[in-house]
């Protein structure tokens, strides 16, 4: 029979934190970034410390990127045409506060999905996940895109309500109470982290 404690660990062990978007051309969207930064920090800490995997994914662009973009593409199309979000320019790397660590995973995506175009599910199940705590930028973009995507790969779901945002506070809300579940739980940071 597994303890409480065994059980506890393996979910950890199989759960990691996904944290899309983090990055100062997508930050740069909301008003006062300072406190979810903060909170973010604190649930890579609190993951890391229980031995959790912390999984790290940018949108970021290289030249061959832009060109496969195709021109009817409502989201990337006119980042292609103005080759905006190039991999290497700085308002695209991770916000420092967030700096990927060894053992973290790190990925680059050019879809709205964590997931999509990536090979980042194939790394997290060779690490034996399969729960998702999703975090970060977009509400309404990254986070719903990963979530829709996650759920039909058949990850168990949650999403930190207040480590994700969105420059509309009625998108970020709607996404979160009305079209997220039944797919993800969401749950706060003290729900989570502070038992």
């Amino acid at each position: 029979m597994t303890s409480p404690a065994e059980s506890e660990d393996t979910t950890v062990r199989n759960t990691a934190l996904l944290l899309l978007d983090c990055q100062p051309a997508v930050l740069s969207a909301l008003p006062d970034t300072g406190p979810l930064l903060d909170r973010l920090e604190r649930a890579v800490a609190a993951t890391r410390a229980r031995g959790g995997t912390v999984a790290h994914v940018r949108t970021a662009f290289t030249e061959d990127d832009w060109a496969a973009v195709p021109a009817g593409n409502a989201v990337f199309a006119a980042v292609a045409r103005h080759r905006a979000l190039h991999h290497e320019d700085p308002a695209t790397a991770f916000h420092p506060q967030l700096a990927p660590r060894e053992g973290d995973l790190v990925a680059r995506k050019t879809r709205v999905s964590a997931l999509s175009g990536t090979d980042l599910d194939r790394r997290l199940r060779a690490r034996g996940i399969d729960a998702l705590i999703v975090a970060g930028l977009t509400t309404g973009g990254a986070v719903l895109s990963t979530v829709l995507d996650a759920s039909d790969r058949d990850y168990r779901l949650r999403v930190l309500s207040d480590g994700t945002a969105d420059p509309d506070p009625e998108v970020h809300a709607l996404v979160l109470h009305r079209v997220l579940p039944p797919r993800a739980e969401p749950v706060t940071f003290a729900e989570l982290f502070d038992r």
